[in-house]
């Protein structure tokens, strides 16, 4: 028996969708380990220079990376979770944007705190989804 036309294209779209997570996974990797050297050499750079200023600027360069970093990671472990399920673990998706939108809070220039609007709308994010992943993770967990 012969599969059928549409069968064999559901195939070759499937096999196309895992080649091309694999090839973004492999990419992800290689430019995480670049951005980590880059991250390490740079903050070596910085420790050994006097003029660094730590507290006017430099920590917070330092943690925006980092948290750059962590979320490169997120992204990396929801291309290995497609590949090892061939589902979106939206749980992942959602505590990846939390991160997200948590750099985006921590490392907030000068100034921006006293946007009213800006703190509102980051807030209001926040918030849902907190809301979002606490709904996503009560249904995985048996009560």
């Amino acid at each position: 028996m012969r599969p059928s036309s549409e069968h064999r294209f559901q195939a070759l779209i499937s096999q196309f969708e895992r080649t091309l997570s694999m090839l973004l996974a492999v990419l992800l990797v290689v430019v995480l380990a670049a951005t980590t050297v880059q991250l390490l050499m740079a903050t070596a750079v910085g420790l050994v220079q006097p003029q660094q200023d730590w507290l006017g600027g430099g920590l917070l360069t330092l943690l925006d990376r980092l948290l750059l970093l962590l979320i490169g990671l997120e992204v990396l472990q929801n291309l290995t979770a497609y590949l090892r399920d061939h589902s979106i673990q939206t749980e992942l998706v959602v505590l990846t944007a939390l991160t997200a939108v948590a750099r985006k809070l921590i490392v907030m220039p000068p100034g921006h705190e006293k946007d009213p609007v800006s703190l509102i709308g980051v807030g209001v994010v926040i918030l849902c989804l907190a809301v979002a992943y606490q709904i996503l993770h009560s249904r995985k967990t048996p009560r």
